[in-house]
């Protein structure tokens, strides 16, 4: 049976602009091509993409994929095999991370001495006092929490200020990179993954690429994180979630 890119895409949960990008670097060509020009896929290229998407969000490089899918001892079993073993080694290094994980949205008790007129100012509707009670039971224990409450409690009104328009500028510059098309794991999107984790750790925390990958994964697990990435554009947390753990491992 054939496949046209668009319902291919709807069916892997993909964009069609990331298809195409497969196609061009030679991850994931389809099969057939219609007299018109247009993609037609069987279903040996649907195996080949979920294989693809597999390893993808276990944090490798499209262009390891590549190499670890058209290897050719590789069968469909020995797959399988390796997936359970770096996902079990995954699922582990997530446990241990999980009590260090912390994000600036809910990061700490944020003992911040603002009037309500400066606090409007540099929060508009967002409370951070709502999440206090989430963020000590979630990661009150933690060196992580400890030190980003330590942080904020001296941060001034101009110190929120410097933080919202980093925070802006840097969105504003990753839409940019998003709707160019580039993919997650060009220099440009990871150059902005490691501005985004060092702002963490010039604000908030010593966010480490471990940690930054664990808080990647959070924001496709969490809808709320999930919601305020895509209410800054729609594909935004599960592009900076591949820009993260890209970033990780070219820099690892």
């Amino acid at each position: 049976m054939a496949y046209t890119v668009g319902q291919v895409a709807r069916v892997a949960g993909v964009t069609v602009r990331t298809l195409h990008h497969y196609d061009e670097i030679g991850l994931l060509s389809p099969s057939g091509r219609t007299a018109a020009g247009y993609r037609r896929y069987d279903d040996a290229d649907l195996q080949r993409l979920q294989l693809v998407l597999y390893y993808r969000e276990l944090g490798f490089p499209l262009e390891q994929i590549a190499e670890i899918i058209d290897e050719p001892a590789a069968d469909p079993a020995a797959h399988l095999r390796r997936q359970h073993e770096l996902l079990t080694v995954r699922i582990k290094r997530l446990q241990e991370m999980v009590a260090a994980i912390e994000f600036a949205m809910e990061a700490s008790k944020l003992n911040i001495h603002l009037t309500p007129e400066e606090r409007f100012e540099v929060f508009g509707d967002f409370k951070p006092e709502e999440h206090e009670a989430e963020a000590e039971r979630r990661w009150g224990g933690t060196d992580a929490y400890r030190e980003s409450n330590r942080r904020v409690a001296g941060h001034s009104k101009e110190d929120w200020l410097r933080i919202k328009a980093e925070s802006e500028e840097w969105g504003r510059r990753i839409v940019a990179v998003l709707a160019s098309g580039a993919p997650a794991d060009s220099p440009e999107a990871m150059e902005l993954a490691e501005e985004h984790r060092q702002v963490i750790s010039r604000w908030f925390y010593e966010c480490s690429y471990e940690v930054h990958t664990g808080l990647a994964d959070m924001y496709l697990a969490d809808e709320r994180f999930t919601a305020h990435y895509e209410n800054i554009a729609p594909g935004l947390a599960e592009y900076l979630n591949e820009a993260i753990h890209a970033n990780a491992i070219s820099r690892a």
